[in-house]
C-alpha cells in the first residue's frame, strides 16, 4: 500500500493544525534524531549478530580441547 499525494497532503495539513507552525521545526528535528538513533540501533544489532557465530565457534573449539 502506497501513500499518494493527496493522502500525504492531508496528513501534513492535520500535523500543521495540531502542532502549529512554530512547533514543526522542533518536531522535524526530533523525528530526525529518532530515525538516526533507530538506524544506529539496527546496525549495532546486526553487527552483534554477525559477531555472535564467530564467538560460538571459538567457544565450541575450546570446549573440545
Amino acid at each position: 500500500m502506497r501513500i499518494g499525494t493527496q493522502e500525504l497532503m492531508i496528513i501534513l495539513l492535520v500535523v500543521l493544525i495540531i502542532f502549529g507552525p512554530k512547533q514543526l521545526p522542533k518536531l522535524g528535528k526530533m523525528f530526525g534524531k529518532t530515525m538516526r538513533n533507530f538506524k544506529d540501533g539496527i546496525s549495532e544489532a546486526a553487527d552483534d549478530d554477525d559477531e555472535a557465530p564467530a564467538e560460538k565457534k571459538e567457544a565450541k573449539t575450546e570446549d573440545k580441547e
